[in-house]
């Protein structure tokens, strides 16, 4: 029997590919312009990239975010060559929603990605919603032990399931739910938006809840709310109407900053290349992630895929080159760095 959770995977991909508006590209990041050194007094080869996170060194602060998982070829594909590229460029990588492996147990070979990633931190996924329509600690940890996760993403993502036709819309209690995760779960849980932003108000409920990990995840990027409007009666605007919803993702950074002494941050949501990378470190970000520039590579293989992590390693070591800071301890939250913002 047809799985509408499991298709609703491909459909997601089919849609992005057909309609290239899902990528908004609203370029928040180009607002933010950084000071310029011409004498860095430094050399271009003694820039050092490298920072760890979860206690696993990175090559540079990368994370390929969520994308998908499933019980289909081209899904499965896709996460292999995904989990071999981040391993052999040493970047994080966090996978789709694993929801599907709870209605679908065949999906779970698509996360099924240690062997293929041993060294680099892997982030499971689950809806923090679904904590209302009955998944608990027991499928939690299902999620986190499949994949052999370093932390579990547990995302949110209101706008989305508003839109989605069959929608779970009830988000009522659930730091409380967030919380009572948190405290069982063996790794850590990381909050997650999924293109709408984290506010203070959320990271400051997150905290109350034993949450140390926040993926703020702004607006700017991809649309699921014009993505799942592809997916609804099209005669109804309103995925639409909220297509650009949503705190920008620098915006939700200066938010988070207050943050920084009892928060780790990771920055994703319409960030495109090394320098925006740059960028979302200087605001304090300990790690940045993207996952429309991988997407097309991974459909043909893991060289593609790793080909487009070292343009973006490259990129960022030459924005780190141009402003005169030697490592990722410098960069971190060094405002002295930008001569605008937004």
């Amino acid at each position: 029997m047809s799985d509408p959770t499991n298709n609703r995977k491909i459909e997601h991909i089919r849609i992005i590919g057909d309609d290239q508006a899902t990528d908004r590209q609203a370029a928040y990041f180009d607002r933010i312009r950084l000071q310029h050194r011409g004498l860095p007094e430094l050399a271009l080869d003694s820039v050092d990239p490298s920072c760890q996170f979860m206690g696993r060194e990175l090559s540079f602060p990368l994370l390929i975010s969520s994308m998908t998982g499933g019980d289909h070829e081209l899904v499965n594909r896709i996460n292999r060559n995904l989990a071999e590229a981040a391993q052999r460029c040493k970047v994080a990588l966090a996978v789709g929603s694993q929801r599907v492996m709870f209605t679908h147990p065949a999906a779970r070979s698509s996360f099924d990605l240690r062997g293929l990633a041993p060294d680099i931190p892997l982030l499971g996924n689950l809806g923090a919603v679904q904590l209302n329509y009955g998944l608990g600690i027991e499928e939690a940890q299902a999620a986190v032990d499949c994949l052999q996760a370093d932390g579990l993403y547990l995302h949110l993502n209101p706008l989305q399931e508003a839109i989605q036709p069959e929608g779970d819309t009830d988000f009522s209690g659930l730091a409380a739910k967030i919380a009572t995760i948190s405290g069982a779960l063996s790794v850590p849980v990381l909050l997650k938006e999924v293109g709408c932003g984290l506010s203070a108000s959320d990271i400051e409920l997150g905290l109350q809840a034993g949450v140390k990990y926040f993926d703020v995840a702004g607006a700017g990027g991809t649309s699921w709310s014009r993505i799942e409007h592809h997916r609804g009666a099209e005669a109804d605007d309103l995925g639409l109407k909220f297509q650009d919803w949503g705190l920008p993702t620098p915006v939700a950074l200066m938010q988070a900053n207050p943050f920084l002494d009892r928060a780790t941050i990771v920055a994703s949501g319409g960030l495109r290349d090394g320098i925006d990378m740059v960028k979302s470190v200087i605001l304090g970000a300990s790690l940045s992630g993207m996952a429309a520039p991988f997407l097309q590579p991974a459909m043909k293989s893991a060289d593609a895929v790793v080909l487009e992590i070292e343009k973006l390693r490259k990129q960022f070591i030459t924005a780190m080159f141009l402003l005169g800071v030697p490592d990722i301890k410098t960069l971190f939250n060094n405002r002295t760095l930008v001569l605008d913002e937004c």
